[in-house]
């Protein structure tokens, strides 16, 4: 049974993830071309057919197959703030000669590799399709030499960049600390006073980057009561109910946070890390964390489209998932990255940024609790893998990413709308897919 969530859509990965945790299975579910959103007629006509409406406040945007549709359109639902690319013309991304790019194509669509778990041969375009991919980039010594659009997305378009957002805010802050403007070693309420009793007001903010607090907070949507519902509650940018009595904003729900376990003991993956990060990025740079974005990344590596946040009620963005942006921009984050931030011939900031997330964190307090990272760490909110090319990554539920492989001098963007949130469902095929390209490119370019 549903959950009614009407009163709760301001934060975009309860949409994300609540009706994939229905456990409905995919093999039920319509394939990729079936599902695109201009066969199943989202939205067409002038006006569209009752039926083929996806609006607002209906709540359920992001029910598949409809969420094939909303991932490029949630601009429509919700309110933003603008992460502006400024006024000075787009910098182009480097692209290989159009024979080549051609033939890369063709060369790349044909790659054949063996998943996790099978002995069944598939194709990458066939993982593309598998993956209900939106659009994918492959950039490699600088160039693009891969790039294609499905579903809701063409090339002037943007897509819901889902928690990649948190990899955005992680960085923000360890520009910061690179910059000497964040000491990672302090502690949030020292920078953060109204947090108050929190239990986040004892973390350093080390620990609230790579989500090593002990704070209570439940996922789970099963239950109505969990912790997940008020938060949504509090984030709604929506008037509230004349009889809500709870929190007001993403802030004002931390303030109330409760302790479990341990500070440092164990990773876990809790998203209202990444809004008490934005808070305390905010506070330091006296800046939301989108004008941040837009001065400190956007602007200077000559981002191609504007992106935008959503925000709360009042005026936060959010900074665990909020962001929706163009491809090829993304790609220009993940060459940021590649490049220990330098773009363009340009230095946007210290390398000892990057060098300090490629190391990760502690594989101990890792644990074990995603079978498809085995080995994998998570540091200042990315993903880093510890794979023999030391790739690390941004992700985001229903297939997004930035993956990172310096071995391969490659970075892949992926946009993805599966129908189940989880990147366990994706893995086992996106991972030997990303693994075959680059030793097929470290071969042949």
């Amino acid at each position: 049974m549903l959950i009614p969530i009407r009163n709760v859509i301001g934060v975009l990965f309860v949409h994300a993830l609540l009706y994939s945790y229905l456990n409905i299975a995919v093999a039920d579910t319509l394939s990729a071309a079936k599902s695109d959103p201009k066969v199943m007629g989202w939205m067409q006509g002038f006006p569209p057919k009752n039926e083929k409406l996806i609006t607002q406040p209906d709540s359920n945007y992001f029910s598949f197959p409809k969420l094939r549709w909303s991932v490029c359109h949630l601009r429509e639902f919700l309110p933003t703030k603008e992460i502006s690319r400024g006024l000075n013309a787009p910098i182009p991304l480097n692209y290989v000669s159009p024979v080549e790019f051609a033939n890369l194509r063709q060369s790349i669509d044909a790659l054949a590799f063996t998943p996790m778990q099978s002995n069944q041969l598939i194709t990458w375009e066939q993982s593309l399709y598998e993956n209900y991919t939106d659009g994918m980039l492959i950039i490699h010594k600088n160039e693009v030499v891969y790039e294609r659009y499905f579903g809701c997305l063409q090339e002037d378009g943007k897509h819901a960049a889902m928690s990649m957002t948190k990899s955005i805010t992680g960085l923000l802050a360890e520009i910061l600390i690179a910059n000497n403007q964040l000491d990672d070693k302090a502690l949030v309420k020292s920078i953060i006073p109204e947090i108050g009793a929190s239990a986040f007001a004892d973390a350093t903010v080390r620990q609230v980057m790579d989500m090593t607090t002990g704070v209570k907070y439940s996922e789970n949507y099963a239950d109505p009561n969990a912790d997940i519902w008020k938060y949504s509650a509090a984030a709604s940018p929506l008037p509230k109910p004349a009889d809500y009595v709870g929190p007001n904003g993403y802030w004002e729900y931390l303030q109330h946070v409760k302790p479990d376990g341990k500070h440092g003991d164990a990773f876990h993956y809790k998203t209202i890390n990444s809004d008490m990060l934005g808070w305390i990025v905010s506070r330091v740079a006296g800046k939301s964390i989108s004008q941040l974005t837009s001065e400190v990344l956007w602007q200077p590596m000559g981002a191609e489209q504007s992106a935008y946040q959503t925000i709360d009620g009042k005026g936060v963005p959010f900074a665990g998932g909020g962001i929706t942006a163009g491809l090829r921009d993304l790609g220009r984050i993940g060459l940021l990255m590649l490049n220990k931030g330098k773009l363009h011939g340009m230095q946007l900031f210290s390398p000892e940024v990057v060098k300090t997330i490629q190391k990760g964190g502690s594989r101990k307090k890792f644990g074990d609790g995603f079978p498809t990272l085995d080995g994998a760490t998570y540091k200042s909110q990315w993903w880093v893998l510890h794979n023999a090319h030391h790739a690390f990554a941004a992700r985001g539920v229903h297939g997004q990413t930035i993956y990172v492989d310096p071995t391969a001098n490659m970075v892949i963007v992926r946009f993805a709308s599966y129908p189940k949130a989880q990147n366990g469902y994706i893995d086992p095929t996106s991972l030997p897919a990303y693994n075959a390209v680059a030793k097929y490119l470290m071969a042949h370019r």
